[in-house]
């Protein structure tokens, strides 16, 4: 049995991004070809186009058949048993599945994780006694995990870590594992569970108790001299007043010992291409306040609020997302209505829960070394989807969609806000439309999160609020019972300048999505997206440097309340996300190499 090498060929790449509408050309993709190298073999055209068929369905059976790009081998050796492999995306090259089955011990399923994708390539060999062949930088290593009286593959299962390493630690074995979650998150998800109008009393605690209760207001030095170096890429903030502010952002900034200017940049220590600004929406430049679009006027709480942004320039930084051990989950919200056949379905999709794959709400531990910053990804299933206005009418309620590691675990829906990742880099953001449907063979990572909140209006060339900034329902904004939209928030927006794209979060002490609206106007944001809110857990960000031992990373977190939900180890608290499985997805920076 022989097979054909390699990874998806330039000739595929290019005719999936001319058009991929409504499905395959075969003949195209056949004409494509791929390169020769180690590794699975890519799919042919007829698996390609059936595949994207079957991912064009209006459900699908399981989380296997959102990967429209994956590629598979098979091995039977002279006992009986099947080793099958898959690649669930080849430009990708991070996850593989392998099914070992036999008649007497029937089917099992293992997740692994490449550990180093630019280097190891994966496929089987030997059908006499089949094996992993793992090849890159001139070596090749046969590996038989399954095998033994004690298989390495039993050991990684039941060591408790969510990546087992196997194969030399060329591969993880992905294991399921419990997310942390803190004392809030229990008791709401509690009471949401289990007391009848449960969701009613969360909301009744998020409207009397955390509306304002993270409002930071920075101390003003009488002076409004500039108080550091100003980064020129990014130039300042459209502000009316810039005054000094002595803040509690924990980021650790260069030049600012006697406080940050508002509206300025400064470069964050310990890495090059990170940088750090704070303001509060009232000193926003009068003439951004008055440029219309769909934004309310500011209340007199939150033109006082602090918000503290930080940018990373993209040259220097690859971005990726992983999903928390529970959230987002995969089954239906229970915002939108449902009828006809939609009650037969476990989920929006056509199914419930990611088996056989592993969500193990963590980075894997080879990336380590290269992380510099993670935030919390975006809202829960339950709140990710619309009760009301248009949005809640068709497209099943417009459940967000997440894509992770070339894996589609919920549809990108359109007229969504997006966030994605190029199978060779690029970061973007955009309002989904059914066109860009065509992308998604080339997209490695993506995550939605309700409206935009600013776009680049095309007529103009300025950044504007999103047309359903001031629209409680039909945004689907959330915030407290009885529609008061302010509230602690966080954000995420694009931004090209000086021939560069950065990279922004934004976290706002207590605002309206107005005020968010205009914040980022005031930064010349091209795109802007809300991620999470109501509480530091769930609009946590982190960054990271390398400890003194040298041996993990230390956090340095936005927020000093963020720290409150790192998760406590017998040695003092580890950061989420990168230390410990987490149970919220999460998006990071790794710093290139």
């Amino acid at each position: 049995m022989t097979f054909a090498h390699g990874r998806q060929g330039a000739g595929l790449k290019s005719y999936v991004a001319r058009g991929f509408r409504t499905g395959i050309c075969v003949a195209a993709l056949a004409a494509a070809g791929v390169a020769q190298a180690g590794g699975i073999a890519e799919p042919d055209a007829a698996t390609l186009a059936a595949q994207w068929e079957i991912y064009q369905g209006e459900s699908v059976p399981s989380v296997l058949e959102f990967a429209p790009m994956r590629s598979a081998q098979e091995l039977t050796d002279a006992a009986g048993t099947t080793v099958r492999l898959m690649s669930l995306h080849t430009g990708v090259n991070r996850w593989y599945l392998v099914e070992t089955s036999s008649a007497a011990t029937g089917s099992q399923f293992w997740h692994f994780e490449n550990a180093n994708a630019d280097v190891w390539e994966v496929s089987l060999t030997d059908p006499d006694a089949p094996g992993l062949m793992i090849e890159g930088n001139g070596e090749s290593h046969i590996c038989r995990p399954w095998t033994g009286e004690v298989s390495e593959l039993a050991a990684a299962a039941n060591s408790g870590l969510p990546y087992a390493p196997v194969c030399g630690g060329r591969l993880y074995l992905r294991n399921n594992v419990q997310g942390s979650k803190t004392n809030r998150e229990a008791v709401s998800d509690f009471l949401r569970n289990n007391v009848v109008f449960g969701d009613k009393l969360v909301n009744l605690i998020k409207g009397t108790f955390f509306q304002d209760a993270f409002l930071e207001n920075a101390a003003f030095d009488a002076a409004e001299d500039d108080s550091g170096d100003v980064v020129a890429a990014l130039g300042q903030a459209k502000l009316d007043r810039t005054p000094v502010m002595r803040t509690q952002m924990g980021l650790p900034v260069e030049g600012a010992e006697a406080g940050m200017q508002a509206g300025s940049w400064y470069k964050v220590e310990g890495q090059d291409g990170v940088f750090a600004s704070v303001l509060q929406p009232g000193m926003i430049a009068a003439d951004v306040l008055r440029s219309g679009g769909n934004a309310n006027g500011l209340d007199g709480i939150e033109q006082g609020a602090d918000v503290y942004l930080v940018a990373f320039d993209l040259k220097r930084f690859e971005v990726g997302y992983e999903l928390g051990t529970d959230h987002p989950d995969l089954g239906w919200s229970s915002r939108p209505g449902r009828g006809g056949a939609d009650w037969n379905l476990p989920g929006p999709d056509g199914f419930a829960n990611a088996a056989p794959l592993v969500r193990n709400g963590m980075l894997p531990p080879s990336l380590l070394p290269r992380v510099v910053a993670a935030w919390a990804g975006g809202f829960k299933r339950d709140h990710g989807a619309f009760r009301f206005g248009d949005l809640a009418g068709y497209e099943r309620g417009h459940h967000y969609g997440f894509i992770s590691n070339g894996v589609t675990f919920s549809r990108l829906r359109p007229e969504l806000a997006t966030f994605y990742v190029t199978t060779d880099g690029r970061v973007g953001m955009k309002t989904w439309e059914e066109a860009d449907n065509e992308m998604i063979p080339l997209i490695s990572f993506a995550r939605q999160n309700g409206v935009p909140v600013v776009v680049r209006d095309p007529a103009t060339g300025q950044s504007m609020p999103g047309d359903r900034v001031s629209n409680w329902g039909g945004g689907n904004w959330s915030g407290s019972a009885d529609a008061q939209l302010r509230t602690l928030r966080s954000g995420m927006c694009l931004r090209e300048t000086g021939g560069r794209k950065f990279l922004m979060y934004a976290y706002f002490s207590s605002v309206t999505p107005s005020a968010m609206a205009r914040v980022f106007q005031a930064y010349d944001c091209d795109y802007a997206m809300l991620l999470d809110m109501n509480s530091p857990e769930l609009t946590y960000m982190a960054y990271f440097r390398q400890n003194s031992s040298a041996d993990g990373v230390e956090a340095s977190h936005l927020s000093h309340f963020m720290a409150e939900s790192d998760p406590y180890l017998a040695g003092g608290q580890v950061p989420r996300f990168v230390s410990f499985s987490d149970n919220r997805d999460f998006i990071y920076l790794l710093r290139k190499e």
